[in-house]
């Protein structure tokens, strides 16, 4: 099967580049589009403080969330293996665009092209196109200056505002977030409203056993029952999450000036535990 380049790379210079789509898309079957939507979802939202990227994700390796470049984050549902490989694509752009150029040049707009080109020409001449959909988040010195961009396996893109929510039961996490979504939080706040609005999918009433403990689709049996009792969603706990900010101001913060910046589990659980994490 011939490979599809991604775009805005020289295939002769970066092979691995060249070698993206033939990579991604080894392996037998056809392509089946409603694994996206079976996998667990992914929230990003932008805040008074700079962006959010929230996962339901129980693996400590296997990363939904990414870095990109100085400024821009990575999210992405679908197969591992694929998405991984158009993140590291992406990578690669950005530090060779950032390097020829300048690092102001390397934007999430850019970026969010090239993945759109690379995945509808895919999309078009393989046999199976990627399995995946992605958002690019760009942080910028004020929130108007933000911008998310989500792209599916055809390579469609749409230029977002406040969040995006990609897999799983979107619909209903993303009317949550509707009713919730605050642009003026910090991030704590940030965190727990797209905590809250993932777990909306979850122990609901319909769910419950006649014993009163809340059975979920993977077996586990939430927080006692008592909430799902009550009508409330089972909360997902820290172990349940990976979670990532784009810092706003990261120079003033942390002295350097990558925004992009891991949530450990322990500082999970100790800001879940906070104002209206309980």
């Amino acid at each position: 099967m011939s490979a599809a380049p991604l775009p805005g790379g020289r295939a002769d210079h970066d092979p691995a580049v060249l070698c993206i789509a033939r990579t991604a898309n080894e392996g037998p079957g056809g392509f089946r589009p409603e694994r996206i939507a079976r996998g667990r979802s992914v929230v990003v939202l932008t805040c008074r403080d700079g962006i959010a990227l929230v996962a339901e994700n129980p693996s400590p390796s296997l990363h939904k969330l990414g870095e990109i470049y100085d400024r821009i984050g990575f999210a992405a549902v679908g197969k591992y293996n694929e998405f991984e490989s158009l993140r590291q694509a992406g990578v690669r752009y950005a530090d060779v665009r950032g390097y020829s150029y300048s690092r102001e040049d390397v934007s999430a707009r850019g970026l969010a092209s090239v993945y759109a080109q690379s995945l509808g020409s895919v999309f078009t001449t393989e046999g199976k196109p990627f399995e995946v959909e992605l958002a690019v988040a760009e942080v910028g010195a004020e929130p108007y200056a933000d911008h998310l961009y989500r792209l599916t396996f055809d390579g469609s893109i749409a230029d977002e505002s406040n969040f995006v929510v990609m897999g799983g039961q979107a619909e209903v996490v993303r009317e949550a977030l509707a009713r919730t979504w605050n642009q003026d939080t910090g991030f704590p706040e940030a965190v727990r409203t797209a905590v809250a609005a993932l777990s909306a999918t979850r122990g609901r009433p319909e769910q419950t056993s006649g014993s009163g403990v809340n059975v979920n689709g993977d077996g586990s049996s939430g927080y006692g029952g008592s909430e799902a009792a009550a009508g409330e969603p089972e909360r997902l706990g820290a172990g349940l999450l990976e979670v990532a900010v784009l810092d706003r101001s990261p120079l003033s913060s942390r002295g350097t000036v990558r925004a992009f910046r891991r949530i450990n589990t322990v500082e999970l659980d100790r800001l879940l535990s906070g104002p209206e994490g309980n």
